[in-house]
């Protein structure tokens, strides 16, 4: 059973919703001395390799008043998953070898955004709609002409609007979600887009003490496309089978390498549920077994939950239950390392 530590000086759980700098320099200088005072030894060198992926851990999700903040039905959810998932790495900095932390990562014009579409007043849809096959079969909802030069390498409307109809309807196709208007969040360049401050600074202070490079990975910049998994994007292929997007191959392979893998992040119902099913389609392909490495830490992720407009909880709870009977380990973030 691996050790666990106290949680550090710095650390202040009551913080953690606070938005801020990290001061890498004082960080530094407290991870060097925490890795003396503990002993602990460069990741390098661990005999039992320990991935951890924080899925989209941002401000623009896990900080109330941030545009698409995933409050779960509590109201608190992210909020209290970044405090759980923060002192997570804290007391296990001497078994985790190596932190990912994933960003979604958009520009305005993307499909999933309000000023894509227009009715046939001019009129954006509002925020948490959904857009069917038939609402675009029926032009209830259609491209706006105005970001077709700007999602497109050779602007053509009509080709654009052929597009979308294939889009949704490989959306149906795949029993994936229907494609849902979310508020503009995860602006590349914005303040949403950073981590949450406390996780980076976990993040930053395990990087020092273990001498492990944090691993940022990227997704969601297709304005053609949804990414909710940071494993590859909703829709492949272009309506005439041309590819728009890819699995991301190298990072997939990169996790697989560890002998254990930690989940969590944000939101349950969304990016965190559909990177967890790509992967386990993935582990599926190639070996049933390899489900017994991955552990979900069930206490560090909620669902998106907008009172009285939607509501993913069930959806939520339906797809960790899928994943356990995988073969997965759910276990809280409590829950004492077996090295």
């Amino acid at each position: 059973m691996a050790k666990q530590l106290p949680l550090p000086p710095h650390y202040k759980p009551a913080n953690v919703g606070e938005v801020r700098s990290v001061p890498y320099e004082k960080i530094s200088a407290a991870g060097r001395e925490w890795a003396r005072k503990h002993a602990l030894t460069p990741a390098a060198s661990d005999k039992v390799r320990i991935a951890v992926m924080g899925i989209d851990q941002q401000m623009t999700f896990c900080l109330p008043g941030f545009e698409l903040y995933v409050g779960g039905r509590s109201g608190t959810g992210a909020l209290d998953d970044s405090a759980r998932f923060t002192e997570f790495i804290y007391r296990n900095l001497g078994v985790i070898t190596q932190i990912f932390l994933t960003m979604d990562t958009h520009t305005a014009m993307q499909i999933f955004h309000a000023i894509y579409w227009i009715n046939e007043n001019g009129e954006h849809p509002a925020p948490f709609s959904v857009i069917t096959v038939n609402d675009v079969k029926n032009k209830k909802w259609r491209v706006n002409p105005a970001v077709t030069p700007y999602v497109m390498d050779k602007p053509n409307l009509a080709a654009l609007e052929a597009y979308v109809l294939h889009y949704v309807t490989e959306l149906a196709k795949q029993g994936r979600y229907a494609l849902n208007i979310w508020p503009y969040h995860a602006v590349l360049g914005g303040i949403g887009h950073a981590i949450v401050p406390t996780i980076e600074e976990a993040a930053f202070f395990h990087l020092v003490a273990r001498s492990s490079q944090t691993g940022p990975e990227v997704k969601g910049g297709n304005p053609l496309t949804e990414n909710y998994s940071i494993l590859g994007p909703e829709v492949k292929t272009g309506t005439h089978g041309e590819p728009i997007g890819q699995k991301n191959t190298r990072f997939l392979q990169k996790l697989l390498t560890f002998d254990r893998l930690y989940i969590a992040g944000q939101a349950k119902s969304h990016c965190y549920a559909w990177t967890i099913a790509d992967l386990l389609d993935e582990i599926a392909a190639r070996d049933p077994s390899l489900a017994k490495k991955v552990y979900l830490l069930d206490d560090c992720s909620s669902p998106v939950v907008v009172p009285g407009v939607v509501d993913y909880t069930d959806e939520a709870e339906a797809a960790m239950k899928r994943f356990a009977a995988a073969g997965m380990h759910v276990v809280k973030s409590t829950d004492p390392i077996d090295v």
